[in-house]
């Protein structure tokens, strides 16, 4: 399995909401979210979409990703969009995941807004390297998507059918449209980046970034890693630091501790259970590493977590 596809295996997008958009002359909107990946799937016209720190024109054909702006303002490319209404007063006159946003003048632009809730420990690491918007435009892509067709085509027979594993379905492709966006954005990367996603691309890294990810628990040195990625143990060190930013053991721990902090929201294993999947040989060692990173044990991080969310 290649990396990208191991990196994202714990990577879950959830309670995934979509909505047609019709705007007509000068139409705009605002739209404020927290810890949310937003999709464009552009169907017909053009607009602007403005992140704050990024400016993008979107057209017919486009599929965009914005991974985590809290604020933006779409609007039609004549307009300036500064008397933009918040979309969740606008959706008050939604139909069946449909609004038409009447700015005055004729159709000039149809859109399917998708919106994405995220696990943020795992996704954290990817979104500190991504743009406020994707995939840039260059010379050599023009940002279209083969694939734009069949997600419409997709989603709108899931929005009109209630059939059972709906909401898992849309949750699906989401999780597509976001594997696009990435790999996509990955390709086009320059050799001279000092984007760690650049590892990616590496053939001798991309082997020892998958097998941390497939088997966190495994107990890995510097030198099975090497052998795993068929360098010196010297020269993987050496690059792997160069490349992704920080040692293979840290960024090994990392992970492990990420994963553990899943685990433990999901309060599906004990935490001596958590402590061997992630590769600790007992639970005092993980316990002291948790807190380290975390500030607290995996016991009280587990409490917290349930705390708030019967709050």
């Amino acid at each position: 399995m290649d990396a990208l596809s191991v990196l994202l295996q714990n990577v879950h997008l959830f309670e995934t909401k979509y909505y047609r958009l019709n705007g007509t002359g000068n139409w705009s909107y605002s739209i404020t979210r927290q810890d949310t990946i937003l999709f464009y799937l552009v169907m017909s016209g053009s607009f602007c979409i403005d992140v704050g720190n990024g400016l993008r024109q979107a057209h017919a054909g486009d599929m965009i990703m914005i991974p985590s702006a809290h604020k933006h303002v779409s609007y039609a490319l004549d307009h300036n969009g500064d008397d933009a209404l918040p979309l969740d007063e606008l959706l008050t006159d939604c139909k069946e995941n449909t609004l038409d946003i009447d700015g005055n003048g004729d159709p000039n632009s149809s859109l399917i807004l998708i919106e994405c809730k995220y696990d943020k420990e795992m996704i954290r690491p990817l979104l500190s390297v991504l743009p406020a918007i994707l995939p840039e435009i260059n010379d050599e892509s023009d940002g279209r998507f083969e694939v734009i067709d069949v997600e419409i085509k997709l989603l709108t027979l899931e929005a009109e059918r209630e059939r059972m594993g709906k909401t898992a379905i849309i949750n699906h492709w989401a999780s597509i449209m976001m594997i696009e966006c990435l790999r996509v954005y990955i390709e086009s990367l320059p050799e001279a980046t000092e984007n760690w996603l650049k590892a990616m691309k590496d053939p001798f890294l991309t082997k020892a970034l998958a097998a941390m990810h497939q088997a966190p628990n495994q107990n890995w040195t510097i030198h099975k890693l090497a052998e795993v990625a068929g360098m010196s143990r010297s020269s993987f060190a050496q690059r792997f630091k160069d490349t992704v930013g920080m040692p293979p053991l840290t960024y090994l721990i990392d992970y492990r501790l990420r994963l553990a902090a899943r685990y433990l929201r999901l309060q599906q294993n004990s935490i001596g259970r958590i402590s061997e999947l992630v590769g600790y040989a007992s639970d005092s060692t993980f316990s002291q590493a948790f807190k380290r990173v975390y500030g607290v044990s995996p016991k009280a991080y587990r409490q917290q977590y349930q705390q708030e969310n019967i709050a």
